[in-house]
């Protein structure tokens, strides 16, 4: 029996009936089937000198796998898209297509219509991970070992090539399981039926990485003992801080971070016990808050509203993100600027002051009623045992080396990239490269 509803004041859980839960929270995109597939990939160019390629971070050889599945080998499609990025399935799901391979797609170009790179890349990884196939088989044993910290993507991907190269591999994690942002951080309706986790077990099937979670650096690794007892280490440990409002009253009941709200979500087994509140205000224009806005809309929030700093053109979450945001009923305040949290003992309402493209206040003021908000303006790294930093990151040169001998790092905690889940992968692998050329040369 439904106990709340989207009127309900407060941070309530159960605000929809249990059949809305499961329809808000399916897959965001239906599969192709075989016969989608075929149609999909018949309208590629096979471009000789495809833009695509030099739009994918990973370097993936988008028309030879779309041929290979116009000629019914999806496998084998799979294959060419897995040797260049072993997380293929989930960028497949989350990477932000709209704006790299499919927004230089020739057909984009020309008819305002890509080839659907993305779906195409689903249908070939979930076809070979179906068949319970690991395509690729360990290399003749170097005998080195190399600590990997961090099972996020970064991570994942640098284990992964590096067994491939024959290394022993130890992936050790601070969290319960491993798969960093793609397990904890994205929107379930973009990785539904617990992929990120069967894509982990799949990724470790190509033997030789042991994974030990519970283990975070700082707290219960040094990387002095790791140098000591491993030929290298790769760190890929994220970002686990999240920066502040810089506001009196942060603290309030009904306040928290963005990312932990979508952790909880993802973990969660039963969407109906999670509370959220009837008036929710979101801080921030990347794509942890419009995942996080998003989702309280999907579990019954009454007004859900993203406010953001600047224009929307200067937000991080794309275009077709903020689309999907305000179709899903999310409100989006550009130039505007938090400057008071209003309540007493909880978050009753959030002050904003308009600002120019430039942050210059406006002097124009407005409320927003709020009875929980979540920030969302970027995380942060954190721990002290760590290599030499520019600016707020670390810092490497090449493929990933730090300024400590033996240690490379990659993914978000590393300087240079730009956040995303495809950017990871490629630098976890390319990294892995680079420390196999050191040890056997």
């Amino acid at each position: 029996m439904l106990t709340h509803n989207a009127f309900s004041p407060g941070i309530v859980s159960g605000r929809l009936q249990a059949q809305d839960y499961e329809e808000n929270f399916a897959d965001l995109h239906d599969p192709l089937d075989d016969h989608e597939a075929l149609v999909a990939a018949d309208r590629c160019y096979f471009c000789h000198d495809a833009p695509c390629i030099t739009a994918c971070p990973t370097d993936i050889d988008i028309p030879l796998f779309i041929r290979q599945i116009a000629t019914g080998t999806p496998e084998a499609a799979a294959e060419t898209i897995l040797s260049q990025n072993i997380l293929g399935g989930m960028c497949a799901r989350v990477c932000p297509t709209e704006t790299l391979c499919e927004e230089v797609c020739v057909r984009e170009v020309a008819e305002g219509k890509p080839v659907l790179i993305g779906q195409l890349q689903r249908y070939a990884t979930d076809t070979l991970m179906a068949k319970d196939v690991h395509p690729f088989k360990r290399g003749a044993p170097t005998g080195k070992r190399v600590a990997v910290v961090g099972a996020g993507p970064a991570g994942l991907s640098c284990a992964h090539r590096l067994a491939m190269r024959g290394s022993d591999v130890v992936l050790f994690d601070g969290r319960e399981k491993p798969g960093g942002l793609n397990e904890y951080g994205i929107a379930a309706y973009k990785t539904v039926g617990g992929f990120a986790q069967a894509e982990v077990d799949w990724l470790l099937k190509i033997g030789g990485i042991t994974v030990e979670t519970g283990k975070r650096l700082g707290r219960d690794l040094t990387l002095e003992a790791l140098r000591e007892e491993y030929d290298a280490v790769f760190l890929g440990v994220g970002l686990g801080g999240v920066n502040a409002l810089g506001l009196a009253d942060e603290d309030k009941d009904g306040i928290a971070d963005a990312v932990d709200f979508i952790a909880e979500l993802r973990q969660a087994s039963d969407l109906s016990s999670l509370p959220v509140g009837r008036d929710v205000v979101v801080i921030g224009g990347g794509m942890t808050a419009v995942d996080a806005a998003v989702q309280s809309k999907l579990l019954g929030a009454l007004n859900v509203s993203l406010v953001y700093r600047r224009g929307r053109d200067r937000m991080n979450a794309s275009v077709y993100e903020q689309d999907l945001a305000a179709s899903k009923g999310v409100r989006i305040i550009t130039n505007a600027t938090p400057v008071a949290i209003h309540g007493n003992g909880a978050v009753r309402e959030v002050e904003f002051e308009y600002t120019d493209d430039d942050l210059k206040p406006t002097g124009e003021r407005f409320r927003l009623p709020a009875d929980q908000l979540f920030k969302a303006i970027g995380q942060t790294l954190e721990g002290d045992d760590l290599p030499k930093l520019d600016g707020r990151k670390i810092a490497v040169t090449g493929a990933g080396r730090t300024s400590v001998e033996g240690v490379w790092a990659g993914g978000d905690c590393a300087a240079g990239g730009d956040d995303l889940t495809v950017t990871a992968v490629a630098e976890g692998r390319d990294a892995a490269e680079d420390i196999h050329a050191s040890l056997v040369s």
